[in-house]
């Protein structure tokens, strides 16, 4: 059976036998229930994960403590808290499953192994993490300005693999709508 983060890498880059083996080894898979947290405010984040299945979602705690979804993750991404796992400072988010889904994880110590031992890993993976964060952003800067059908809407044409599988109130929370509201809008669509 293929290993699907060696399939994803292999699309941008030719890794040896040896070097798909080594990385192959340093990821452990790991199984998540919806709700599961990878990380929690306030520790740092030690772990880097690559998803294989399911749906991740960052998520903050407002003022007022209710949790707000700041973005959704989904299969061939990587995951993890980047600011807290870089330098090693507390994360304010935290990491949680948004249904069930299965993860390959690394910690830090071992990634720079890794790093060390297939060093154009550090560079595809710093590559992919670029991107993604530039299709964050892009896509964030989308919903600004629009009301909350607009953003619905916007979600569903930009994210419907993701909208599908998520709770309304994680969507909500993630259009910065309340749940009634997304409700009231999803029955007139």
């Amino acid at each position: 059976m293929s290993n699907p983060l060696i399939s994803f890498l292999n699309r941008y880059q030719s890794f040896s036998v040896k070097e798909e083996q080594q990385i192959g080894a340093a990821f452990k898979p790991r199984p998540l229930k919806e709700g599961e947290e990878l990380s929690e405010p306030g520790n740092i984040c030690r772990e880097l994960f690559f998803i294989v299945d399911g749906v991740l979602r960052i998520v903050i705690r407002n003022e007022k403590g209710n949790e707000v979804t700041h973005y959704f993750l989904k299969e061939n991404q990587f995951c993890t808290i980047l600011n807290s796992f870089h330098n090693q400072v507390p994360a304010e988010e935290c990491i949680q499953a948004a249904c069930n889904a299965t993860v390959f994880c690394i910690s830090r110590t071992a990634l720079l192994k890794l790093y060390e031992e297939v060093p154009a890993l550090q560079r595809l993976i710093d590559q992919i993490t670029q991107q993604a964060l530039i299709d964050k952003i892009n896509t964030r800067n989308a919903y600004l300005g629009q009301d909350s059908a607009n953003r619905y809407r916007l979600f569903l044409a930009k994210q419907a693999d993701i909208a599908l599988r998520v709770s309304l109130t994680d969507a909500a929370s993630y259009l910065g709508i309340t749940p009634q509201s997304l409700s009231r809008i999803r029955r007139q669509h």
